[in-house]
Parts: C-alpha cells; structure tokens; sequence
C-alpha cells in the first residue's frame, strides 16, 4: 500500500504536468496536484515512525538503475512541507499564465521528492535541477512584476553556482568511492586526508546554502518572491526550503563524517556562525520591507538558517560524543521547519489573499481583516504567532528547544565550541526579538486598520485554507508530546540516541540532558499542551474588567492628532514609520538611502518656479550585491561581448575554429 500510495502520488503529479503543457484544463492539472499531495501526506502519516523501504527504480545511468528511499526524517519534512502546497495548488495563481504556473508547481513537487529519495549522485543532481527550474517557470508565470525575467535569471544564476558546487562535490566523492552511490560516500570520506574533507563539506554547503538563504545567497529571495505570488512562495518556502535543508543535513551528516578525524570542531563551528549571521542578517533586512512577499521571502531565508543552526549544533555535539545532544538538536530543527512551513504557507496564501482584495501586496493599514472571514483572521493570527515565537504555537516550542539546545553549550569539550554556543544563543535572541517586531508588522499593519472604502472581503476559499494551515500550527504545539515520538527513529538512525524519548515526560516537555528526568531536576520544562487550557482561564480576568468598564458611561472622543483636524488616513502608522527606529539604531548595517525630488510644475500658468510634486523613495543598501555579485556581472558581461565573436556569421571563421578543434584532437591524440 505504501508503495501504491508513492506511485500515485508521482503518477498525479506527472499527469497534471502534461495537462499543463497543453495550455488548457487548469483546474483539472491543479486538482491532479493537491490530490497527489494528499497520497503522499497519507503516505507520510502511514509510514511514520519508519521509513519507507528500499524500491528499485530504473533510473539512472549506464542501464544500473537507482534506488529510492525516504527516511523518517524525509518524510517528515516532506509530509509537514505539503499541506502548504496542496493548498496552494488547489487555490492556483493569481498570475497572468495559471497553465505555466501550474506546470513549475508540479516540476517542483517532483524535484523535490527527488531530492528526499534519490540514493545517488546522478539521479539526486537531476532531481534538484528540475526542482529548481520547476520554481522558476512558477514565478515566470505568474508574471506579477513588471521585470520578472531579472530576479529569476539572478535566482538561477545563484542556484547554478551552488550547482556546480554540488557537482564538484560528488565528482571528489564518487572518485573516492568509486561509485556515484551515496551508500559508499562515508566510507570513502573516513580515508579522504582532512583538509580534503573539509573542502568537501565547504562545497555542500554553498550548493544546498544558496537554495536555503545562507549569506550571501539570501539577496536572490526578495527579487524572486517578490516577482511571483503567495502560492508560489508557500511551495518555495515549504517543501522546496524542507528539501534542501535535508539534502544539507544528510551530505553533512551522513555522506561526510567529518567530525570523526578532525580534532577540533571545525565543521560544526563554521556552520554554526554561517547560519548566526545569515539569521540576523535576513531578520534585520526582512523588517524593513514593505509588502508581504519580500518580508516573508527573508523571513524563510531567516528560519532555514536557524535550521541550519541547529545542524551545526549537532555536528559539535557529536563531535564530542554527546549524541543525546546532538540528536535534540537535529530534532528540533526538524521541528522547527515543520512548524514554519505550515506558518509560512498561511502567510503566503493570505498574501494572496490581500492581493486579490486590494489589489497589490503592499504592507498598508487597510481593514482587510475586519471585512473578512474570522476564520481568516484566525488562521493569520496563529501563523504569525508561530512565526514571532509567541505561546502556545509551534514556532513558540522549538524556539524554545531551540535556546535549550544552545544553553546546554557548556557540556562541549573544547573552548571554541563552548564559546561559539554562547555567542550563538546571544545572536539568535537577537534574531528572534527581531523577528516577534516582523510579525507585529505583518499583522498590524497588512491586516489591521480602518477599513477601506474599496477594500474586498478575503476570498472563502482563500480564508478556509488560512484558517486551516493555522490550526495545523496550533494542533502541532498542542499534540507536540505526541508527535516527538514519531522521530525517534529519525534521530536513533543518525545519531544512536534515544534523545527523542528524553524531550517530554508525559505532557512536559524537557531538553534532552542526557541525565535522568525528575521532574523537580531538569534543566527546565515547558507544556503546550497545558497552556492552551491555561490561556484562556487568564484571559477571563482582561475580559473581567471590560465588562465591568462597560457598566459606566464613557464618551469617545478624537485621538489627539497635533492639534490638527483629525486624519486617519494621514495618522496612520505605516510600514516605514514601524521600522524607521530600527533602521537608524542599526543603520551601519542598512546603510540607508533617502532621496528627495521637486517635479516642477514648467511652464504651466507661467510660473516655473512653482514644485507640482514632491517625490520621496528611501532604501536600505544590500551588503554583497555591490561588492559581490555587481562585480561578477560586470565580469560575465564583459567575456559576453568578447566571446560574440564566434557568432560573427563568416563561415570561413568556423572553418577555422573547426580545423583548430581537429589539430589539438590530433596533438592529444598522439602526445
């Protein structure tokens, strides 16, 4: 059954992809993709705490085939990664090309079940190429920027780099293996001399960071989201971002034991400080953008790099053989990307949402929400708490485990490590206190406000999938006791640790401190599920008192606007006046621009002198496009046009290059 389920799923999605291509029966091509989707969340939820076995596929090369498998840890960032997806397929674009649209979605659904288990280096490569060109034929056809051609050639042309990357990688693997199976890469790793290992291990990570957001990869996301819509970006920050993160994790981990013969925890400190920087970074410039795509693209980038956190962790715990640490770490990140991808898939939709009511994705205050569904607003709300880390929500918890994890810092063996897990916890306090302002932003100010006179009610179908990719946040904090026990084997199999056992005691939750519980004796403790109870029993006492302030006579009156007739549309706090403090507090990392322009008015009633219009643009500098990736441009545009000349059109010229081509076949033929 499980094998059927697989099949269908994959079936479904190759046959939406061929309805696509035809141009016509839309709805059916979609409908095809949330169905797929569900056979394979079914697949995940029948196969979970196991993994699927071992099937033969004839793909491949050289008539060998390759096999496919999908661990626990796959599956589960593979089944929380879909319910955002099937979602977002079956509420469709708002683009101009919904065909092309839905032909990118299902290349990318593909191509990233590819990635979760394809078992060699061939198979894995064209699997991530095609999940990769999948999300750019997505964003190409929604078609929702007046330039989307630049960001998404910017996008792939990153991607591509990483590529190259991964494909040297598994060209210094395969050679040492002697074959392109993953299954002989860790052996072949252990007699690799270190500095080889550790270059190796540099190269996974540029080739799986430029899909995750790592600096300097990041500066692609905003361009690329904010080209295509939500439905794209929930695909993209769902099971796309859960794809790559597992490809990173089980290269580093798996593939590459390079902790087992470097004496320092080189590896580990490395990836650490990589996904500290990129996550305040991607924190800091996603506060300050102002529409719904571009903030919550950095914010993805934000969360897989605190993924990517909690890999390094555990890289530096099992260095110093801690493997019950090391295995609570590996596991709240995959608890902590389960949570934002049914957080961040809300967002997006309901991003979709304001644009089809409003007509634009700008952070404004429009009322949108006080026209809409509650459910809704309800959905919203519990994605974005998720998102800022607020109680009782997903995000809550394993940002929780998260500090736990790093606070535990001081069992590591060596100097460096121990520092490194301080100085990390202090940077992502600091993430995430940015991050709890991001999520204020998005809701108080893209949902509240006074209502517009032309602003639309949400879209019913629009708000039944908010309100339950909600709810799936709330269900997955509320039954987190339940769900840790489906990844103990994802973290048995990795790290020979029974972590997963020791992180709750019945409804508490507890850091995993390799000691034995007692309840009077941990290092400390949380319960979600307790606080979904408590929570409202508290909110009796605000709801107390507006009661008893509603008993006595109270006279609304103008809020107090400098003396000025009141205004609200001109009292109304917006994006730029939420997040200006913060931009000049840390404006040697925004380096902000400020521009200022008279329109005068010309010749018009002959009086030049007078300014029609005041012009105001402000931004924030981006830190490796001037002095990274302008300069590779340049360098690019530049071979360009010396290069044209093979395209001359004198057939005498390719004459010449082939003769040339010929006598240094012949020279290496016989020398």
């Amino acid at each position: 059954m499980q094998t059927d389920l697989l099949l269908a799923g994959l079936a479904a999605w190759l046959l939406a992809g061929l309805i696509a291509l035809t141009g016509k029966a839309a709805p059916l091509s979609r409908l095809l993709l949330g169905l797929g989707g569900i056979a394979l969340i079914v697949l995940a939820v029948l196969t979970l705490p196991s993994g699927l076995p071992a099937i033969a596929t004839p793909l491949g090369i050289g008539g060998q085939g390759s096999v496919f498998v999908l661990s626990p840890g796959a599956l589960w960032l593979m089944g929380f990664g879909l319910p955002g997806a099937v979602l977002a397929t079956w509420l469709g674009t708002p683009g101009t090309r919904p065909s092309a649209w839905t032909f990118g979605a299902a290349a990318s659904l593909i191509g990233a079940l590819g990635v979760f288990g394809m078992q060699d280096a061939v198979t894995f490569l064209i699997a991530w190429e095609i999940m990769s060109l999948g999300g750019a034929v997505m964003l190409l056809g929604d078609g929702l920027a007046g330039d989307t051609g630049r960001p998404v050639l910017f996008m792939l042309a990153l991607l591509e780099a990483g590529s190259v990357a991964l494909v040297l990688a598994f060209i210094i693997l395969a050679n040492h293996a002697g074959d392109a199976s993953f299954a002989g890469f860790a052996a072949a790793a252990r007699d690799m001399p270190d500095a080889e290992q550790l270059f190796v291990g540099l190269l996974l990570l540029i080739g799986f960071g430029a899909k995750l957001g790592l600096l300097p990869f990041y500066e692609w996301f905003p361009g690329a989201y904010g080209a295509g819509s939500g439905a794209s970006g929930a695909l993209l920050s769902g099971i796309v971002l859960n794809a790559a993160f597992f490809a990173l994790a089980r290269g580093l981990i798996e593939w590459l034991p390079i902790n087992a013969l470097v004496p320092v925890s080189t590896p580990g400190i490395f990836i650490v400080a990589v996904g500290v920087f990129s996550a305040i970074l991607t924190a800091l410039y996603a506060f300050q953008q102002e529409s719904w795509r571009e903030l919550l693209s950095l914010s993805s980038a934000e969360n897989g790099s605190i993924a990517v956190c909690l890999l390094g962790a555990a890289l530096m715990f099992r260095k110093d053989g801690l493997a019950d640490l090391a295995g609570l770490a590996w596991a709240v990140a995959l608890l902590h990307l389960a949570g934002h991808a049914l957080a961040k898939g809300a967002m997006f939709l309901a991003a979709d949402g304001i644009y089809r009511a409003t007509g634009d994705y700008r952070l404004v205050q429009r009322g949108v929400l006080g026209r809409s569904s509650w459910v809704f607003g309800v959905g919203a709300l519990f994605a974005a708490m998720s998102l800022a880390a607020m109680p009782p929500q997903a995000g809550f918890v394993s940002e929780w485990y998260l500090f736990q994890t790093f606070f535990q810092g001081f069992h590591l063996a060596s100097l460096g490590s121990r520092l490194t897990a301080a100085l990390a916890g202090a940077g992502l306090a600091l993430t995430v206190a940015v991050a709890l302002a991001v999520f204020v932003k998005v809701f108080g100010i893209g949902l509240l406000g006074r209502a517009a006179p032309t602003a639309r009610r949400v879209a019913g179908g629009t708000s039944a999938a908010v309100g339950t990719l909600g709810l799936l946040v709330l269900a997955l904090a509320v039954g987190m006791p339940i769900w840790l026990d489906s990844l103990g084997p994802a973290v048995s199999q990795l790290f020979a640790s029974d972590a997963v056992a020791k992180m709750h005691v019945g409804w508490l939750l507890v850091p995993a401190t390799g000691a034995p519980i007692r309840l009077n004796g941990t290092f400390a403790f949380i319960s979600p599920s307790k606080l979904i109870i408590a929570m409202p029993l508290l909110a009796l006492l605000p709801v107390a008192l507006l009661a008893l302030s509603l008993r006595r006579r109270t006279r609304p009156v103008p809020v107090w606007y400098g003396g000025q007739d009141e205004a609200p549309e001109r009292a109304t706090t917006t994006a730029l006046t939420f997040s200006n403090a913060l931009r000049t507090f840390y404006s040697f990392i925004y380096r902000p621009t400020i521009t200022t322009a008279r329109e005068q008015a010309g010749n018009f009633n002959g009086h030049p002198y007078f300014v029609r219009r005041l012009i105001f643009t402000h931004d924030v500098a981006p830190i490796f496009g001037p002095h990274l990736f302008a300069p590779l441009e340049r360098l690019v545009i530049s071979l360009a046009n010396r290069l044209r000349l093979i395209q001359s059109g004198h057939l005498n010229f390719y004459l010449s290059l082939i003769g040339l081509l010929l006598l240094i076949i012949l020279f290496i033929t016989l020398f």
